[in-house]
């Protein structure tokens, strides 16, 4: 059986996605998992939810598509086999999307990387914490 492992990134963090690269090839040559790179583009209820409405934002497509490049961009620094990448770029709210996506697949593991805590989030980012208690499989978090 090959295993599925999901990896939720943020395309505008590139320091964390620095810090999974190391993880996501160990766990990959188990079994040769295939690897799921997911992007979340969050649609104007998310950024209205951050408190920014007002800003212009711009076309849901255009930010869609730059996501794409930049998810195949950031894919390509994984030493693991082409056959074993697959992208998958979505529009929604990250976590119910890395949930959504890691329940239909099914997800044998989701590695994903966390932002340092503060005030607000305490232990873990709000996506990971989110991922972490609802995930119905294992969820590796990197710092």
């Amino acid at each position: 059986m090959t295993r599925k492992i999901l990896v939720p990134i943020d395309v505008s963090e590139t320091e964390l996605t620095q810090k999974v690269i190391t993880w996501v090839e160990a766990q990959a040559r188990i079994d040769d998992a295939e690897v799921h790179f997911l992007t979340v583009v969050p649609v104007l209820p998310y950024y209205m939810s951050l408190g920014q409405g007002m800003v212009d934002i711009p076309d849901i497509h255009e930010l869609k598509e730059r996501a794409e490049k930049k998810l195949a961009e950031i894919a390509a620094q994984f030493s693991l086999p082409d056959d074993r990448k697959i992208l998958h770029c979505a529009e929604g709210t990250p976590r119910d999307t890395i949930l959504e996506t890691a329940r239909l697949l099914p997800a044998d593991l989701v590695i994903i990387s966390s932002h340092r805590p503060d005030i607000t989030t305490y232990l873990l980012g709000s996506n990971a914490a989110a991922v972490v208690r609802h995930a119905e499989c294992p969820v590796l978090v990197i710092r």
